[in-house]
């Protein structure tokens, strides 16, 4: 079932890349007592994510940020090591990049897709929320091929 506004959010394990290498994030760390941005694209390096979705959060992070948002976090199901590499080339300095590698916090949360049409097999679909201490406030789910109700000025508006 596919989380609403209203749910918590499940508990899970994130990985964001350290410098020490891949390091785990609770979700209890990222959203307990927080009020969060959060994305998910279909994957890291693909060209709507690179060109459209997550330069939208990194020009827009100081206004979102102005609006009472403590973090803001961009999801995919690759692993940490590509996230942090995507974060660096797209100057994503204020985004925390999350790495859902099995896609368990997909799953959990209802939102996958499956893209293995295009050899990328599960991969969560694109959407983006707002989390208050833990529980969804927003939600968007993108139609495919789309970015608006998932998008930097999605969020913006509903901050």
């Amino acid at each position: 079932m596919t989380i609403q506004v209203g749910d918590k959010v499940p508990s899970a394990t994130f990985k964001v890349m350290g410098e020490n290498g891949p390091q785990d994030v609770s979700a209890d760390e990222l959203f307990a007592g927080k009020k969060v941005a959060f994305f998910a694209v279909p994957g890291a390096f693909t060209p709507g994510c690179s060109m459209t979705h997550l330069p939208g959060f990194v020009i827009n992070a100081d206004a979102i940020k102005a609006r009472g948002v403590d973090t803001i976090a961009c999801m995919a199901v690759n692993d940490a090591f590509v996230l942090g590499a995507w974060g660096v080339a797209q100057n994503a300095e204020e985004i925390t990049m999350l790495a859902d590698g099995n896609g368990d916090f997909t799953k959990a949360i209802g939102l996958e897709l499956d893209a293995s049409g295009f050899g990328m097999g599960a991969r969560a679909k694109r959407f983006g929320m707002i989390v208050e201490d833990g529980t969804v406030t927003y939600l968007g789910i993108e139609a495919a091929g789309e970015i608006k109700v998932s998008s930097a000025e999605a969020i913006l508006e509903q901050l």
